[in-house]
Formats: structure tokens, C-alpha cells, sequence
């Protein structure tokens, strides 16, 4: 019992040590769409991910990590301004330690080249880098361990185009109040830590070949990205 709660303690101080103090002094409840950032990352953007990566790999008694066989950070590029947040790891990504390199990766890649975008036009990563046990969906005690790191992550990268791919996404970053059938296909403006980015939700691709009945909404998404690439001019 003692040992279960040492390793709770540890793994709420990693958490709050991504967290503003503020917050936990404040009378006002946290609430999961609300985002602050300590800016504790210095140097250029590839030595900013770098050490966001190191301090994702420095985590302690975390269940996915311990059945993982490779950290799944990120693919793309860097400086693009389109970053695409999907959910967790699967097999092939976590053998290959890249996201989207299985199934559903080849479908996200046929999703972006309908709109002239490959993979090195965006960025991608995942609401949590180590896989879950048997493709599972990550916990919501997961989800939230992670945001602290997907939220520095997203202010590293500085995207003007944030999109969500399926409801893991949606829920860590916009909340669980709405589902994702209800979600895509609508533009928020929405401030991260210390950017501003529209985000819009989609479905996941891994979703859309067990449902490719719904891959005409997706394509609407799509479209709507397209199109607010061209406005702002990226």
C-alpha cells in the first residue's frame, strides 16, 4: 500500500512540474480547456523537442511505457504549420517508433495527398507516445498524464491548423462534453498555452475503414482544411 501510494505521488509531481503553480493556488477550478505553459523548454525548435522527448523518456512508473517497446514522438515536419494529433500508438508504430506507419497510416497518407499534403507538409504525433496494451484506448488517468507534454509539444511546434483525428483526441484537448459524430467539420479558435490555432476534429482514420460509410463526412473535413490553408496562407 505505502509503495501504491509513493508511486502516485511521484507520478502527480511529474504532472504538476508541467503545470503552472498558479493553477494550483488558484479558488478556480482546473477545467481540461484551459492550458498554460511554464515554458520550461529552451534553444531552437529541434532542441526543444528534443528535450521534450528526453523528459517524455524520463517518465516514471508509467504502465505504457513498461509494455512499450519504442517511444512514438513524432513524423513530418517540423516547421510546418498543420499538425495532426491522432491517438495512441498501434503495433507498427510502436515496432517502428514513428506514428501512423500501419493501416491506418496509409489511409491518413491517401486522406492528405487528396489535398495535396504528404508528410512533409505536416506534422504529426499522439495524445500518449507509448502504445497501449492491445491497441487499447489510453485511460482517462492516461490522457491526462500525457496532456502536459502534448500541450508543449503543440506550443513547440506552433501550428496555425490543429487537427484532431477521432474522439481520444477530441477529449484530451477539447473535452468529452461532445462527441466526435458531432464535432467534425466545425472550426475553433482556441488558445494553447501561448498560440493561437484553429482546431477541427476528424475521424480517425483507423475509424473510417471500420465505417467507410463515414468517409464522405471525412472528406468534407478535408476540404474544409484545404480551404483554411489556402485563407491563411500557408
Amino acid at each position: 500500500m505505502k509503495k501504491d501510494l509513493n508511486q502516485k505521488l511521484i507520478a502527480l509531481i511529474e504532472y504538476y512540474n508541467l503545470m503552472n503553480a498558479n493553477y494550483l493556488l488558484s479558488n478556480s477550478p482546473i477545467k481540461r480547456n484551459i492550458y498554460n505553459s511554464q515554458n520550461i523548454f529552451t534553444g531552437s525548435k529541434t532542441e526543444k523537442l528534443d528535450k521534450l522527448k528526453k523528459k517524455i523518456q524520463s517518465i516514471k512508473n508509467c504502465e505504457l511505457k513498461k509494455s512499450a517497446k519504442n517511444l512514438v514522438f513524432s513524423d513530418g515536419n517540423i516547421n510546418s504549420k498543420i499538425m495532426l494529433i491522432g491517438e495512441g500508438p498501434g503495433a507498427n508504430e510502436d515496432i517502428e517508433g514513428k506514428p501512423f506507419v500501419g493501416r491506418a497510416g496509409k489511409l491518413l497518407n491517401k486522406m492528405l495527398e487528396s489535398i495535396k499534403l504528404n508528410r512533409e507538409k505536416v506534422y504529426i504525433s499522439n495524445v500518449v507516445n507509448y502504445r497501449p496494451p492491445e491497441n487499447r484506448k489510453p485511460t482517462e488517468e492516461e490522457m491526462q498524464r500525457y496532456l502536459p507534454y502534448l500541450i508543449s509539444h503543440i506550443e513547440i511546434i506552433k501550428p496555425k491548423i490543429l487537427v484532431l483525428l477521432g474522439s481520444t483526441a477530441l477529449n484530451a484537448l477539447i473535452g468529452n462534453e461532445i462527441v466526435i459524430s458531432k464535432a467534425r467539420g466545425r472550426w475553433i479558435q482556441k488558445k494553447i498555452a501561448s498560440i493561437e490555432v484553429w482546431v477541427i476534429a476528424t475521424f480517425h482514420p483507423a475509424f473510417l475503414m471500420r465505417q467507410p460509410d463515414q468517409k464522405k463526412f471525412a472528406w468534407i473535413d478535408l476540404k474544409m482544411i484545404r480551404e483554411k490553408s489556402k485563407t491563411l496562407k500557408l
